[in-house]
């Protein structure tokens, strides 16, 4: 029965600035389904709020198996990024244009912290 619901997960979600969702749309991920997006833009307008609430809901569909976030945008909603702890949909933090990867603290990336959790250092 379980793996039924993994068969379903057949999408990518994004949260992310104009360039890195513009790029990933061109790609072929967008999706619009009753209503439902698997992408938010974000941009200097954008409240943290809604980013969560957007991460919230990407995280509790059951058709998406990974969701994609910029790393700044990662920053601004940090406690709700270190309280996920489901396999599905797997998270994964990426850099931006204007925020590469550099930017970002290596301590703070959740999928940096998992793997050395998992090894113990």
């Amino acid at each position: 029965m379980a793996t039924t619901s993994f068969k379903d997960r057949n999408l990518l979600a994004v949260i992310g600035d104009e360039d890195t969702v513009t790029g990933l749309l061109l790609a072929g991920i967008g999706h619009v389904d009753k209503q439902k997006r698997n992408f938010l833009v974000v941009d200097s307008k954008v409240q943290a709020s809604t980013i969560e609430d957007a991460f919230e809901e990407y995280t509790q569909r059951k058709d998406i198996a990974i969701l994609l976030i910029n790393q700044h945008l990662a920053e601004k909603i940090r406690p709700a990024m270190d309280n996920y702890q489901q396999a599905f949909p797997a998270v994964l933090e990426i850099p931006s244009k204007d925020h590469p990867y550099g930017d970002a603290n290596p301590s703070k990336d959740s999928v940096l912290k998992r793997v050395q959790k998992l090894f113990g250092d």
